[in-house]
């Protein structure tokens, strides 16, 4: 293996072992030989991973399984520990971040024309192949981000999936300047999402469940703050749905004005009810999806993120309570993103 840090044979990891609920114990840790890096590839030293909803979807079979027993996670800190043959442009030593999209082919259609995250033949970080909730990952260099050396391991996870997601779920509800933007549910990818709307000078309305999401979205700049099936203050602009309930779906697009934009954020939904055409989509109203990212995206995003970095709300696990941070998840016991520290 090139490369001039020393790494083990084996190493700790979680996988999905028995997809189901998770009070049923989804994840289970094992001991696994430290991967090689391929050709292209480059050996991560995993320094934190945060907890996604998407790890989630995957534990419990929402999401279902590419391949058995795979590892999670695909919001990465670490630095090259490695490097696999072919690789021109990481070296050992650098920090880098992995995200969700892992591979695309290059070749197709989506690809040739700047859409590489609807490439049939794309591969993602802890679905297709093993994620961060483990001491040492691989990954395409083509496909990892240079991150910067000053910044806190805990603080930049997020931003690699909460945080890319949810810049392009901003792009896609089509936000017109100074407009107002609807945000239904608070968690880890919608309050970065809010601080970069309010940035760009953006009248933010947050609709969640939860009392404790509605006071950090005012700490944070939002506009108001209501319950998750609230009408809000005014007619909104656009909308981004960030929790996986359905039934908002049609709440989010009676509150849009003529000509709104409601942007579903999530990679899994429950069944969303019967719509009225007059009352949820006439007067031009659009629904659209948002699936994974671009590279371009994530780039466009970091750099917003590391010349004006937001408040990134975190609550630290240390790597072995892996399962307890899902539950925890799962019940909504916190605010912000959770992250596993190494």
């Amino acid at each position: 293996m090139a490369g001039h840090v020393t790494v083990p044979e084996e190493m700790d990891a979680w996988v999905v072992a028995r997809p189901g609920p998770i009070a049923s114990g989804p994840l289970e840790r094992v001991r696994l030989p430290v991967p090689r890096p391929g050709p292209g590839e480059v050996l991560v030293e995993v320094e934190a991973c945060a907890v996604c909803r998407t790890d989630l979807h995957l534990a419990e079979g929402d999401l279902p399984p590419r391949r058995p027993r795979t590892v999670p996670g695909h919001e990465v800190v670490g630095r090259v520990a490695a490097q696999g043959p072919d690789t021109v442009r990481l070296t050992a030593g650098e920090r880098v971040g992995v995200a969700w999209l892992r591979s695309t082919c290059g070749r197709c259609r989506h690809c040739l024309r700047g859409a590489e995250n609807l490439c049939p033949y794309s591969a993602y970080t802890g679905w297709d192949a093993d994620g961060g909730y483990a001491r040492y990952l691989t990954v395409p260099e083509d496909y990892a981000y240079r991150l910067p050396e000053d910044g806190a391991a805990e603080k930049l996870a997020p931003l690699l999936c909460a945080g890319i997601i949810g810049y392009r779920a901003l792009l896609r509800s089509e936000l017109p300047r100074g407009g107002r933007l609807g945000v239904y549910g608070f968690g880890a990818s919608a309050h970065l999402t809010a601080q970069i709307a309010i940035a760009q000078g953006a009248t933010v309305h947050v609709l969640t469940r939860s009392a404790r999401a509605r006071e950090l979205a005012l700490e944070l700049g939002a506009a108001s703050a209501g319950g998750a099936a609230d009408a809000p203050p005014e007619p909104l602009d656009a909308a981004i749905l960030f929790a996986p309930a359905g039934e908002l779906v049609p709440v989010a697009l009676e509150a849009l004005d003529r000509g709104g934009t409601l942007a579903v954020a999530g990679i899994h939904l429950s069944d969303v009810p019967v719509l009225d055409y007059r009352r949820h989509l006439f007067q031009e109203r659009t629904l659209r999806s948002v699936t994974a990212n671009t590279r371009a995206d994530g780039r466009a995003f970091l750099e917003i993120a590391v010349t004006h970095p937001p408040k990134v709300a975190t609550v630290p696990y240390p790597f072995g309570a892996a399962d307890r941070a899902l539950a925890d998840l799962a019940a909504g016991r916190f605010e912000g993103a959770a992250v596993l520290l190494m």
